[in-house]
């Protein structure tokens, strides 16, 4: 299914039945009495986040949602069936927005999730409920509420403990089909990543994290040049990135300046992103020869001043990405440690 992480769409909670005006009518009780029943609630629009879910593709063919109205009210009492709550899924990590204001209605973030986005109509009253000792025949009845109705607009990000960046042809998706089940296309040419890809990664029985790859950046991007703006939100879950730099382009392009040029990027679209804790990979070390490999990754590490974590991988060999996952998945479960003590 494609990927799509961006939808708007129409809900309409359902109308409130109307109240009946009626009078009891039997054999020998010619003056019965009033006994109009209500009319029903209308139903209510629910979203519920559903973790099975990992695309908006769905709202790109439906927009438009509506729960069932309450029925009226009938004679003898008898009030009106409510009407059938709406219960739309999305994937978690779903954000949703009053179109009309861009207001932020909620964040919809856990497995199970549940928000009310449009409250369905008050149910009406019959004329029973008007009758009183010096109104014993009323004929008037109330009418049931509108539902509730609203603009929204879906925007997904993507949950990942780790996000991958670069520039396209970097060897992210390499990367990512290495040390999970995902299988994103790889190819000999730039953007061959259209779209986010997640990738679970088990290090061992109980022990796994989530990779996310987004299509490769490029200078612009900030500004809409290329595909990976689009997607730079999804990166904004993650806790860590992993910024993967061919140390040999085929371009002949610097290293160095591939990374200044992503990590302005980054600044420019958020200072907070920008200031995320970052790990460099050095990824195709196999493309150098072996005597050249040491020198040639300390020059890059020297040039940029970098000093936080650096490994060397080679992704298509899988050559150290064994450490590369030991040293992640103690980072996040450090992350994961401190967060429970907060809480």
């Amino acid at each position: 299914m494609k990927f799509v992480d961006e939808a708007t769409i129409d809900v309409k909670a359902g109308d409130g039945g109307n109240g009946c005006v009626s009078f009891r009518r039997e054999k020998f009780i010619p003056l019965g009495g009033p006994d109009g029943g209500d009319g029903g609630d209308g139903g209510s629009v629910m979203m519920i986040a559903d973790a099975t879910l990992n695309t908006l593709a769905d709202f790109r063919y439906e927009r438009h949602f509506a729960a069932r109205r309450g029925e009226n009210g009938r004679g003898r009492n008898c009030t009106g069936r409510k009407g059938d709550d709406l219960e739309i899924r999305v994937p978690v990590g779903t954000l949703v927005y009053e179109e009309d204001t861009d207001e932020l209605m909620c964040d919809l973030v856990e497995d199970g999730q549940r928000l009310l986005v449009a409250r369905g109509g008050f149910h009406g009253l019959g004329n029973t409920r008007y009758k009183s000792s010096t109104n014993r025949a009323p004929r008037q009845s109330k009418p049931g509420t509108a539902g509730e109705q609203h603009n929204l607009r879906l925007e997904l990000k993507l949950l990942a403990d780790v996000g991958l960046l670069g520039k396209p042809n970097a060897g992210k998706s390499t990367l990512i089909r290495a040390i999970s089940s995902a299988k994103p296309k790889v190819a000999d040419y730039p953007f061959t990543t259209l779209y986010p890809n997640l990738g679970v990664v088990r290090v061992e029985p109980h022990r796994s994290f989530v990779v996310a790859d987004i299509p490769g950046l490029i200078e612009g991007a900030a500004e809409g040049a290329g595909l990976g703006v689009q997607f730079l939100k999804h990166l904004s879950r993650t806790g860590l990135l992993l910024h993967l730099v061919d140390v040999a382009p085929m371009d002949g392009s610097d290293p160095v300046q591939d990374v200044q040029a992503i990590v302005r990027e980054l600044e420019k679209f958020s200072a907070e992103l920008g200031e995320r804790e970052r790990w460099l990979i050095l990824n195709k070390t196999d493309l150098l020869p072996e005597h050249e490999r040491q020198p040639h990754c300390q020059d890059i590490v020297q040039r940029l001043d970098w000093q936080g974590p650096v490994f060397e991988t080679s992704a298509l060999s899988r050559q150290g990405t064994r450490p590369l996952l030991w040293a992640i998945m103690e980072s996040i479960e450090k992350q994961r440690q401190g967060g429970a003590e907060e809480t």
